[in-house]
């Protein structure tokens, strides 16, 4: 199975059979290589993937300056340290579950809520981490 089809099939899937998606979502090596993404997954700058990096090892780097996405600012929420790093902005959000290689993205906005933006990022990046990526 290609990447890209993890992200469209798995990432961007109908939640819940209510016709909801997630906003953007993306796979991404630890490096900040895009494995895949959804076409509308923001553009972000290299720094910001080296920070969330930096968060995973050092849980709470990112809360007093927040996680930054595109340039875009999201208040750091809780999280699982050095699993998943949830981020809040207004009526949206940012889930990113860490696996062994990769960051698996979810960007969501209302009607979707952070519950099942959480469900779907977290899905896919334990089943990834099963299967040894």
């Amino acid at each position: 199975m290609s990447w890209q089809t993890y992200v469209d099939d798995h990432l961007m899937c109908d939640i819940d059979g209510q016709g909801q998606h997630l906003s953007a979502s993306a796979i991404v090596g630890h490096d900040g290589s895009v494995w895949a993404q959804s076409a509308n997954f923001p553009k972000f700058k290299p720094e910001e993937i080296a920070g969330i990096m930096k968060d995973f090892d050092q849980p709470g780097h990112l809360a007093p300056t927040g996680l930054h996405l595109a340039g875009t600012k999201y208040m750091v929420i809780q999280g699982e340290a050095g699993a998943v790093i949830r981020g809040k902005k207004g009526s949206g959000g940012v889930t990113i579950k860490k696996t062994g290689q990769a960051l698996v993205f979810g960007i969501y906005e209302e009607p979707v809520t952070p519950g099942q933006c959480n469900m779907i990022v977290e899905r896919l990046g334990d089943y990834l981490i099963d299967q040894g990526l």
